[in-house]
């Protein structure tokens, strides 16, 4: 990890939700200074309990801290990000959790935060919600993609190495629009099969006998949408476009399924399953190959940039970051090449 002049950065944890207080736990029983705070009175008072610090005022808990994690409802991001801005000190890291990286990051551009503030999101998570549902071990091994930016590269490297040690977490460095294309399939349009599938099963006339035999391809197809339902609709408001789009990707596959199933093709519905079978196969067979690659740790960081970028488009993630003198180095892991024979 990138150390803060005063060693372990000092942080505070903005919005002690699942992921907010998950964070919170994880970085108190690593030992590091660690404050909470959260508009619910009654959850300050349970993160009391639990043996950490949560000021009643947000300005107190943000001061003097190193880095804030903004933890908040998406909704809230950009006022909590302002107000927490303006508490905290100039050299505080900032970053979010967000679901959407779009909005937020525009925010940040229009509002000269750039230089402090880097875009994250961690793609872990339950049906689950409050700081009761935290789960320490809820990242490790997990995808965290930060949004790198020339201006921003140093709290972007500090944030790298606090989630890959204090976390066990990949690091996956991704450009806002990227990433809410990538996670408008990965994670939103599934949270839309998923309300599909228990609402329609919710309407059906067989309803009870349904969740009589419902076994495991209906539990795991409807697990997220046990999701709290704003939660879940904040995040498809909020990345609309991009879960369109890519929902009409879903759509036409849908169609060809069921155009074979009208037409009796047994042979089109094997390929098409066969289709999903093997991107299934591919999710759960990933072969990646780690590399290291270094840069000037000052000067012009264009480079340093657009090789973070790339790796997180080609589906690569980082285990480490390290500052040594005039260096930077990182530890890459890109997917194993394909043979085409």
């Amino acid at each position: 990890m990138v150390d803060s002049p005063r060693g372990q950065p000092r942080v505070a944890v903005v919005g002690t939700g699942l992921i907010g207080g998950s964070i919170l736990l994880r970085l108190h029983e690593a030992g590091l200074d660690v404050v909470g705070w959260d508009p619910d009175r009654a959850t300050r008072a349970d993160g009391r309990e639990r043996g950490v610090p949560f000021p009643d005022d947000l300005g107190e808990a943000v001061r003097d801290r190193d880095v804030v994690f903004l933890c908040g409802p998406l909704p809230s991001l950009p006022e909590t990000l302002l107000t927490v801005a303006k508490h905290a000190g100039d050299g505080c890291v900032l970053t979010d959790v967000g679901s959407t990286k779009g909005a937020v990051a525009a925010f940040a551009v229009a509002h000269g935060l750039t230089d402090r503030f880097v875009p994250g999101h961690p793609m872990a998570g339950t049906e689950r919600s409050g700081l009761t549902a935290a789960v320490p071990a809820l990242f490790e091994g997990a995808a965290w993609v930060l949004c790198p930016a020339v201006e921003g590269i140093g709290p972007f490297r500090m944030l790298s190495g606090l989630i890959v040690d204090a976390f066990a977490a990949r690091v996956v460095p991704m450009s806002p629009a990227v990433h809410d294309s990538v996670v408008a399939l990965s994670s939103h349009v599934p949270h839309l099969l998923a309300g599909s599938l228990a609402g329609a099963v919710a309407g059906a006339d067989v309803r009870d006998a349904v969740l009589g035999l419902a076994a495991g391809s209906f539990r795991d197809g409807t697990r997220v949408a046990g999701t709290p339902a704003r939660r879940t609709a904040d995040m498809l408001f909020d990345n609309r476009e991009q879960v369109l789009r890519q929902l009409g990707q879903v759509s036409a596959f849908l169609d060809g399924l069921a155009s074979a199933l009208h037409s009796q093709d047994i042979d089109a519905l094997v390929a098409l399953f066969q289709r999903a079978r093997d991107l299934r196969t591919a999710l759960l067979d990933r072969d990646l190959v780690a590399h290291r690659r270094e840069f000037p740790a000052g000067g012009d960081h264009r480079a340093e940039v657009a090789y973070l970028m790339q790796l997180g488009a080609d589906g690569g993630y980082l285990t480490g970051c390290r500052v040594d003198g005039d260096l930077v180095g990182y530890t890459g892991h890109l997917p194993e090449p394909v043979d085409a024979t």
